[in-house]
C-alpha cells in the first residue's frame, strides 16, 4: 500500500515479500536480465503494478518507447510519461538535465530500459561517477530510479557494482533457467529493512512474472555446505564419491550449477592452456557474487598451468589449486582441508585489474637503465603478487677480456618478462617468477655458452626488500655511467642456428650442396 506523503513503489513480481520489492523515493535500484523480451515484460509489469494514480515514466534507450510499452487494461497508473534518448555514453550523462526540461519530477517512479550490454564499454570509474550522480539526483528530486539493464554478460558489472551499496539501494538479477527464472538478489535496501544474498524461483506465465509457489514458504535456500560440484574428469573416471556429489561434464555445467550455490564445494578441472583465462572468469564472478564460504578448488589434470597462471586463479578467488602430479588420493585430501574455510584474501571488482598485474611483464629482452629500473620498479609495489616470490635479478660481471656489451650479444631470454639492461660493467636480468633454486636452469636457457665461461661472479637477489633496495641504487646511477649495446645488437630478432637439449645449447649442423662438375668443365 502506497503511503500519500513518501510515495513507495513495487517491482513487478507478484507475491513477493515487501523487503524484496519496495522501492520508496531517494533511492536507485539496479537489475540485470539476461534476455531482452524478460526485460521487456517485467517493464510493462512494473509499470502495471503501480496504482492508478502514481507518477510514473518510462525511459527506452535506443529505441521508440511505443514499441515496448504496453498498458494494461485494469492495472496500473491513469497515464505515464514516455521517453526515449539516444543509445550513447553521452546520452546518460545528459538523462537528469534532459528530463528536468520537460518534467517534475518529485515523487516520480523513473524506469530506464537500457540497451543490451550498454554499459559494457564504459570503464568503472565512470559508471561510479554515474550512479553516484544519479543517487544525489533522486534523493534532491525526491524520486525513484528502476535500472532495466538487459544483456548476456553482465557478470563483470554485477561484480563492480557489488561495492556501490552507497550509491545503490538495490541490485539484483533475473537469470533464465530453461523453465523457470531466478530472482538473485545481492542486496535490496527500503522502509522495511536491507535484505542481501537470497535466491528466489521466479516463473513467468500468462503474462505475469510471480514467485514460485515453493519459496513463499522457504525464503533462504538451505545450507549446501556438504555439497560437492565437480568435473567428472577429476575423480579420473570413479563415481560420484557420495550422495552430496554432483558430476558435471564441463566447467562451464559447473558454473552454472555454482551460481546458486552457497557453502558447497567446486571442483573445476583445466587440462590446456586455452581455458585458463575463462576459468578465471568464472572464479571471480562466483567469488565476488556468492561470497566467502564458497570452496573453490582447481584441479590440473596435465600439465599446463604456468606459476603465473597459478598466481591468476588464487588472486580471483581460489581456496586452492592441486598441481597435476598429486594423485587422487591426495586431491581429496586437499579438497578436505578447505571445508569450513572462509575465504578472506582481497579479490578486485574487474578481473582485468588481475589479468594485468598478475601476467607476466609485456617487455622482454635488453631495456634501457631507466627503463629496466621502472618496470622491476612496478612489479616490486605491485599488492597481488606474492611476497618475495615476484621474480629473480642477478648482475654478471663478463670475465676479463670481454666487455659487456658483447655479453648482451649471447643474452637472448625466451619468455615475456625476462628482462636486461647493461651498466658500471655488469649485465643485470630480472627473470619474472623465477624461483631462485631455478636460476641456473633459466640461465642455461639464456645463454648459449656456460655462464662460467662468460661471466667471473655474479650477484644474486630475490627477496622484495633485497631487489628494492638495489633498484634504488640502480636509479641513482647517472646516464653518463649507463652502457649502451653494440649498434648490430640493437633491434636484431635473429634466432641463432641452435637448440637446447635441458642442459646447454648446441648448434644444428646445416647441409649444403656442393657443386656436381664433370672435370674439364668450368665450375
Amino acid at each position: 500500500m502506497r503511503d500519500t506523503v513518501n510515495p513507495v513503489f513495487s517491482i513487478g513480481i507478484q507475491s513477493l515479500w515487501d523487503e524484496v520489492s519496495h522501492m520508496p523515493t531517494g533511492g536507485v535500484w539496479w537489475m540485470n536480465v539476461e534476455r531482452r523480451e524478460d526485460a521487456e515484460s517485467l517493464l510493462n509489469q512494473t509499470i502495471a503494478a503501480q496504482s492508478a494514480d502514481a507518477k510514473v515514466a518510462a525511459i527506452t534507450m535506443g529505441e521508440i518507447p511505443n514499441k515496448i510499452i504496453r498498458l494494461h487494461e485494469s492495472h496500473g497508473p491513469k497515464k505515464i510519461r514516455l521517453f526515449a534518448m539516444p543509445k550513447s555514453e553521452n546520452g546518460l550523462y545528459s538523462l537528469y538535465r534532459d528530463l528536468l526540461c520537460s518534467i517534475e519530477p518529485s515523487d516520480y517512479l523513473f524506469i530506464l530500459m537500457c540497451a543490451d550490454n550498454a554499459w559494457k564499454n564504459i570503464p568503472g570509474d565512470r559508471l561510479r561517477t554515474w550512479l553516484n550522480n544519479a543517487s544525489r539526483w533522486t534523493n534532491y528530486y525526491h524520486c525513484s530510479l528502476l535500472i532495466l539493464n538487459p544483456g548476456n554478460n553482465t557478470d563483470a558489472q554485477l561484480s563492480l557494482l557489488l561495492g556501490e551499496h552507497r550509491s545503490l539501494s538495490g541490485l539484483a538479477s533475473l537469470r533464465y533457467q530453461g523453465d523457470n527464472h531466478l530472482f538473485d538478489i545481492a542486496f535490496w535496501g527500503n522502509e522495511k529493512g536491507l535484505s542481501a544474498r537470497q535466491q528466489l524461483q521466479v516463473n513467468y506465465t500468462d503474462g505475469v512474472w510471480k514467485l514460485a509457489e515453493k519459496e513463499e514458504t522457504n525464503i533462504q535456500p538451505r545450507s549446501d555446505e556438504k555439497v560437492v560440484l565437480s568435473n567428472k574428469n577429476v575423480l579420473e573416471g570413479a563415481p560420484a564419491l557420495s550422495e552430496y556429489w554432483s558430476l558435471f561434464d564441463s566447467n562451464d555445467a559447473i558454473f552454472n550449477a555454482s551460481r546458486t550455490a552457497q557453502a558447497a564445494t567446486v571442483i573445476f578441472a583445466v587440462e590446456q592452456t586455452s581455458q585458463i583465462e575463462q576459468l578465471a572468469r568464472f572464479i571471480h564472478t562466483l567469488r565476488r557474487q556468492r561470497g566467502t564460504a564458497l570452496k573453490i578448488v582447481v584441479r590440473e589434470m596435465v600439465a599446463s598451468l604456468r606459476a603465473t597462471d597459478e598466481r591468476l586463479l588464487l588472486g580471483c578467488g581460489a581456496n586452492l589449486v592441486v598441481p597435476w602430479n598429486a594423485p587422487l588420493s591426495r586431491c581429496l585430501t586437499l579438497v578436505e582441508s578447505v571445508q569450513k574455510q572462509q575465504f578472506h584474501r582481497h579479490v578486485p571488482d574487474e578481473i582485468n585489474t588481475l589479468l594485468a598485474l598478475t601476467q607476466p611483464l609485456k617487455l622482454r629482452g635488453y631495456q634501457k637503465w631507466d627503463v629496466f629500473c621502472a618496470a622491476v620498479h612496478d612489479i616490486m609495489n605491485n599488492p597481488l603478487l606474492p611476497a618475495d616470490n615476484k621474480g629473480v635479478m642477478v648482475a654478471l660481471r663478463p670475465v676479463p677480456g670481454l666487455r659487456v656489451e658483447q655479453a648482451l650479444t649471447l643474452c637472448r631470454p625466451n619468455r615475456f618478462g625476462d628482462i636486461m639492461t647493461i651498466g658500471n660493467n655488469r649485465l643485470v636480468l630480472f627473470l619474472t617468477f623465477c624461483r631462485v633454486n631455478d636460476l641456473d636452469t633459466a640461465l642455461n636457457h639464456i645463454f648459449p655458452l656456460p655462464t662460467g665461461d662468460i661471466f667471473s661472479n655474479r650477484m644474486i637477489w630475490f627477496e622484495d626488500k633485497q631487489i628494492t633496495a638495489e633498484i634504488v641504487e640502480m636509479q641513482a646511477v647517472t646516464a653518463e655511467r649507463w652502457t649502451t649495446p653494440l649498434p648490430f645488437t640493437i633491434g636484431r630478432s635473429e634466432v641463432m642456428n641452435a637448440a637446447h637439449d635441458g642442459r646447454s645449447w648446441r648448434r644444428i649442423p646445416e647441409p649444403h650442396r656442393l657443386a656436381d662438375t664433370k672435370r674439364g668443365e668450368k665450375a
